[in-house]
């Protein structure tokens, strides 16, 4: 097949790596978001996608807006049998979905209906949800709601993060795809309409996501501190910095039933502070929170390098009974 791909971020290019390399289809242009500035330089760089293409000497397009009537023109001179789309970051018009003889077909990142929207990878890991995975669509002029097609379901781990999931799903991307462009000539794939009452959405991650409420329970924060890693990452204050942590765990209850049962017995009072350093460990420091206690295993000050909190405790005195908050 004939395919114009459009798409964006890192997401995309191992689908877009995967048409190139296939022998069924020929990848006759690639759309993508226009260069951006980066950097004190103000200097313009490549979207991964455009990356990509160039390296595989595709023509590419940068629209500012893919439904403008001039582009839309241009688009209809490009040859091809479907447009993939991933992670494109733009809305398309009823006219581009209707150009290709076998439509647009998009590669979500969840399993559908659940999780449409920018952000469905960490949305997954936030709201604790124990599997996600990959949905090809039919698109439609809605954000996310066309049929599906095929899907691929992926187990979450207790250890997942937002960079892992992502690479994971990544990885699938191309296989679920070629799968699907080959479903479709050959007649083999019935399309399902999305269930709406089972639908839900990913809005998109913000910095100020990243900021930790204490008053929350510990599994809460530990899902976002998993969820937002590596963007846009989990944060509190320390003393005048802000301390970024990247990997904690939640005390299970009969640890944190001892370790409460040891601060009577030596006489202290137990806060009812969230945020508060309630003990200092050799590698680990823990937090009282809401409800339970989280012990920081990996974090990163302000200015320096991220690290485990061992080290970070060897170059820094933390004190029991400090307080973490912005």
């Amino acid at each position: 097949m004939r395919v114009i791909f459009m798409g964006t971020p890192d997401f995309a290019v191992p689908v877009l790596k995967g048409l190139v390399d296939s022998e069924e289809h020929e990848v006759t242009a690639v759309i993508t978001q226009p260069d951006k500035a980066r950097g004190r330089s103000g200097k313009l760089v490549f979207t991964p996608v455009k990356e990509a293409a160039v390296e595989a000497e595709i023509p590419v397009f940068t629209p500012i807006r893919v439904k403008e009537p001039e582009f839309v023109e241009q688009l209809k001179k490009i040859p091809c049998d479907v447009i993939v789309v991933v992670a494109f970051g733009q809305l398309l018009s009823k006219e581009i979905l209707d150009y290709p003889e076998f439509g647009c077909i998009n590669v979500h990142a969840s399993l559908l209906p659940r999780w449409r929207g920018a952000a469905p990878m960490q949305w997954a890991i936030l709201s604790g949800d124990e599997k996600t995975g990959l949905t090809t669509m039919q698109m439609d002029v809605g954000l996310d709601t066309g049929d599906m097609l095929l899907t691929k379901e992926v187990a979450i781990s207790p250890e997942e993060t937002g960079e892992s999931l992502h690479d994971r799903l990544a990885a699938l991307g191309s296989g679920l795809l070629l799968d699907t462009l080959k479903g479709i000539q050959e007649g083999t794939i019935s399309p399902i309409p999305q269930n709406e009452e089972e639908s839900t959405y990913a809005s998109m991650l913000t910095k100020e996501m990243g900021k930790i409420n204490w008053e929350e329970p510990a599994e809460t924060i530990e899902r976002y501190i998993r969820g937002l890693n590596s963007w846009p990452s989990a944060f509190t204050g320390f003393r005048t910095k802000t301390l970024k942590v990247w990997r904690a765990e939640v005390l299970q209850e009969e640890e944190a039933a001892g370790m409460k049962k040891d601060r009577e017995l030596s006489g202290e009072k137990e806060t009812s502070t969230p945020g508060m350093v309630v003990k200092v460990e050799k590698n680990s420091f823990v937090v009282k929170t809401g409800n339970g206690y989280l012990r920081l295993l990996e974090v990163q000050l302000e200015g320096k390098k991220r690290m485990d909190a061992g080290s970070f405790l060897r170059g820094v005195s933390v004190e029991k009974g400090e307080i973490l908050c912005i």
